[in-house]
């Protein structure tokens, strides 16, 4: 991560008060911001991609700055008639996994160290109070606040594509062919977790 917690949470800030205005989105960040939610000190997941603090807020903005590119290419624009608002790029971007706020907590676990030494090293388990879901869980928190549009809904619920357990594939599939926002989505957020963000 070469930015701060605190860059992080600024540049977030910056991108969502400056693009999304609906009704709600006010309430919504005031829930994200208070010390409700911890997303913006929260990793991404356990050990792979921004598995440290301040994670799960660096890959929503690199996935939302991959997502600003892909859609301004002219063979998505020309080719793929993709279009969509700056607000809607950076709800489904920015919120995509707000179904990991709150899920992570630190543990320690005792690993050798260079001398063979045994000490204690913080780790980060996974604790879901809400299990409701991967996207379907960041739409249901969403729309506590704010509406979504259908293409923005079915993004958010199927950014994970084809690797989310438990799809149905045919679903997933349709989910692509009906609403592409959400193959758009997926593609950038496989691109941010695969081939910018460090391991913790």
């Amino acid at each position: 991560m070469s930015k701060t917690p605190t860059q992080l949470k600024d540049e977030f800030l910056e991108i969502y008060r400056e693009n999304v205005t609906r009704e709600g989105s006010d309430k919504l960040l005031e829930y994200l911001l208070s010390p409700a939610s911890d997303f913006f000190i929260a990793p991404a997941s356990t050990r792979f991609h921004g598995s440290y603090a301040g994670g799960l807020c660096e890959h929503s903005i690199n996935v939302y700055h991959g997502l600003k590119d892909y859609l301004a290419r002219e063979r998505v624009k020309q080719e793929y008639k993709l279009e969509a608002s700056a607000e809607a790029i950076a709800i489904v971007a920015l919120l995509h996994d707000l179904c990991k706020v709150n899920c992570y907590k630190v543990s320690e676990r005792n690993v050798k160290d260079e001398s063979g030494k045994w000490v204690k090293v913080p780790f980060y388990e996974y604790d879901d109070k809400l299990p409701y879901g991967h996207g379907e869980k960041s739409v249901y928190i969403i729309t506590g606040f704010m509406r979504l549009s259908r293409e923005e809904s079915f993004a958010i619920r199927y950014h994970m594509g084809f690797s989310q357990q438990g799809d149905d594939m045919r679903n997933v599939s349709a989910a692509f062919e009906m609403f592409p926002l959400s193959l758009a989505l997926n593609i950038c957020d496989m691109e941010a977790s695969h081939m910018l963000e460090e391991r913790g």
